[in-house]
């Protein structure tokens, strides 16, 4: 995480007319605020500590497929939070099975999986942000 990335949350944050604004990935936690006057405060960043690096051979290749978010938004699991999550670990999905919604900017997007295949993980909670690209769930 650099500087240059925080500063891009700030500006989409700034944009979108967010007066608050929670970003999670591993171990960096950042939650951004801003009062009315349009200043805008940072909590304390906290970056994961760096790990010695091993081979890349070492490291577990990932199979299958990605469905990724198309937008920048917050993801949530179901249509509301009474209702059964739209896929979990096991189903079955095609190309116009809806996943979960994103909501951006008060518009609440349903996601498509746009693949076929089984859901083998989930990889992100309810009410996380997402970004553009990032991966949602892994489908073989």
């Amino acid at each position: 995480m650099n500087l240059e990335y925080i500063d891009n949350l700030i500006e989409k944050m700034e944009k979108a007319s967010l007066t608050e604004l929670s970003y999670k990935d591993g171990d960096v936690d950042i939650k951004l605020k801003r009062d009315m006057g349009n200043s805008v405060q940072t909590a304390p960043v906290q970056l994961p500590q760096q790990a010695p690096e091993q081979p890349m051979a070492d490291a577990p290749v990932e199979e299958g497929k990605m469905i990724k978010a198309p937008m920048v938004g917050t993801f949530y699991k179901a249509a509301s939070p009474e209702a059964d999550a739209y896929v979990k670990v096991g189903d079955k999905v095609d190309n116009t099975s809806v996943v979960c919604i994103l909501e951006a900017m008060k518009l609440f997007n349903e996601i498509q999986a746009e693949i076929s295949g089984e859901i083998t993980e989930i990889l992100v909670e309810d009410g996380d942000m997402v970004e553009y690209d990032q991966p949602l769930f892994r489908v073989r």
